[in-house]
């Protein structure tokens, strides 16, 4: 049975006593779930993020990581660095770091080629803009944004990945995606992945929604077979939020 997750990336927000604050009430507050919980804090929180859920299931991850081991890259962060303060998972190719940092698919597969080998789990973020979307090119940007990135992986290789699907034309533009919309996206992306390796594979890997979960739709997203859970934004600042989108499945 496939993984269910729910990641929260807190982007650039939250200070250290508000990270303190905001875990706290989700170690007291978060019931037993089917999901795997995990938070991204900032980078200045990960370390007292870690020390504080030690104990508990929630998992600490990382919001990004460069590609090289160490060496003069001003205010990167080494996937050493991570495994060095607890952090094992890191979510790559971020609609953000692509569309803000000029993230390509060729720095990305550098960077997941880095993950691996430190042998970390990574949550490989990909998705549509919107003029991809109305020009009826979405199902070919998504299929090309993981076969660069991804594809020159073995099948072996695939157990430490998960992947996010973000509609970057579906959030803060106006325009809504659907349930339907995603679930027909992450059917794609299962087919493709059955082309490309096997029926095993396209069928084990979990395949999280990123566009714009929150409490009020996160069932009916969640609903969908192909569907196995959600990257989450700015509802995953708000404990009482997150909680019931965990609670969702």
């Amino acid at each position: 049975m496939r993984r269910k997750i729910v990641a929260g990336n807190w982007k650039m927000n939250m200070d250290l006593a508000q990270t303190e604050s905001l875990i706290d009430e989700l170690t007291r507050n978060m019931p037993e779930t089917v999901a795997d919980v995990m938070i991204a804090p900032t980078f200045t929180s990960l370390y007292r993020a870690f020390q504080l859920l030690r104990t508990h299931k929630i998992e600490v991850i990382g919001q990004n990581m460069h590609y090289e081991d160490n060496g003069a890259f001003t205010g990167e962060i080494s996937a050493g660095m991570l495994k060095s303060v607890g952090v094992n998972t890191v979510i790559l190719g971020h609609s953000e770091r692509r569309a803000y940092f000029g993230e390509t698919d060729e720095m990305l597969a550098k960077k997941v080629d880095t993950a691996m080998k430190h042998e970390m789990e990574i949550v490989f973020c990909f998705g549509e803009e919107l003029e991809d979307r109305k020009s009826g090119n979405h199902f070919q940007v998504v299929e090309s944004q993981l076969k660069n990135a991804l594809f020159h992986f073995p099948e072996s290789a695939w157990k430490n990945i998960i992947l996010a699907y973000e509609p970057v034309w579906a959030i803060g533009t106006g325009e809504t995606a659907s349930p339907e919309q995603a679930q027909e996206m992450h059917k794609f992306i299962r087919e493709t992945l059955a082309a490309a390796y096997s029926e095993e594979l396209a069928n084990g890997i979990s395949i999280l929604y990123g566009g714009s979960v929150k409490p009020g739709n996160a069932g009916e997203i969640f609903s969908k077979p192909d569907v196995d859970g959600g990257l989450i934004g700015g509802a995953a600042l708000k404990a009482e939020d997150f909680i019931a989108i965990a609670k969702s499945f």
